[in-house]
């Protein structure tokens, strides 16, 4: 690992914050590829890495969501406590997948997900549809579906959590970004606990980024909720698109060639 651009991956941490705060997701999104491309920290311990770092900044950040009353506690306990199962059989299968599948396997999520965010929810819900929120046995089966990816590719999961939230469970978007931080948290931890058993944990690195991205995650949940729903979430789905697509573009020639030698 190259401790000679860490400054920069401190900038680049804020970004990471902000983008929770803002987004209520995004984290691992960039978190994963800073810490593999910038500070060249293995695929397997970047992901185990992110998971703590967002995990705990994420819990930082849902607390100004909550104090304004962005957090769905039920709907949010009820699908962690469900993605945290599915996280840790996730986290455990994931370190005994080669890291290049795992970063493909991390591109192809992001896209699908951007696609499903840009193109929006056809039967948009409304009044009392959304306050009586989705079905307990649909949070739980998407929780753990969610989990179980979230897990396995290292990610928080806010790019999962807020589309599943927003265009499954019905939550308005604003609702959805507070509340998946309280999901992501959770997942996060149980992913890290399956991840323990196969990386290595760089803690100087980790407490500098995590401590940069709480500040971070500070002025993104001022912003949250100033902005359309509609632009902030067609906004997000192409910001994962590009980063989906970077990310393939760094890691499928590279498996193909690996295949082609074996």
């Amino acid at each position: 690992m190259d401790l000679t651009l860490l400054p920069v991956a401190l900038v680049l941490a804020a970004i990471v914050g902000v983008s929770l705060g803002l987004l209520g997701g995004g984290g691992s999104i960039l978190t994963v590829p800073i810490l593999t491309y910038v500070l060249g920290m293995p695929p397997r311990d970047a992901i185990a890495a992110s998971l703590f770092i967002v995990g705990v900044t994420s819990l930082v950040g849902a607390v100004g969501h909550a104090r304004a009353g962005r957090v769905r506690w039920r709907t949010g306990v009820l699908f962690g406590l469900a993605g945290m199962a599915g996280a840790f059989a996730g986290g455990l299968a994931g370190g005994v997948i080669p890291a290049g599948v795992l970063m493909v396997l991390f591109a192809i999520m992001m896209i699908a997900t951007a696609a499903a965010m840009i193109r929006g929810r056809r039967d948009t819900l409304s009044g009392p549809a959304v306050v009586a929120g989705p079905k307990p046995w649909r949070v739980l089966a998407d929780g753990f579906v969610v989990g179980l990816a979230t897990g396995l590719v290292g990610a928080g999961g806010g790019f999962l959590v807020v589309p599943a939230l927003n265009l499954l469970g019905g939550l308005p978007m604003a609702v959805a970004v507070g509340t998946s931080l309280l999901v992501i948290a959770m997942k996060s931890f149980a992913g890290l606990a399956g991840y323990l058993f196969s990386a290595t944990m760089h803690w100087d690195v980790l407490w500098a980024f995590t401590g940069v991205a709480i500040l971070g995650s500070f002025a993104g949940s001022a912003l949250a909720g100033r902005v359309p729903e509609r632009a902030l979430r067609r906004g997000f789905g192409v910001f994962v698109l590009v980063m989906g697509a970077f990310v393939l573009v760094q890691e499928v020639p590279a498996l193909i060639i690996g295949l082609a030698d074996s």
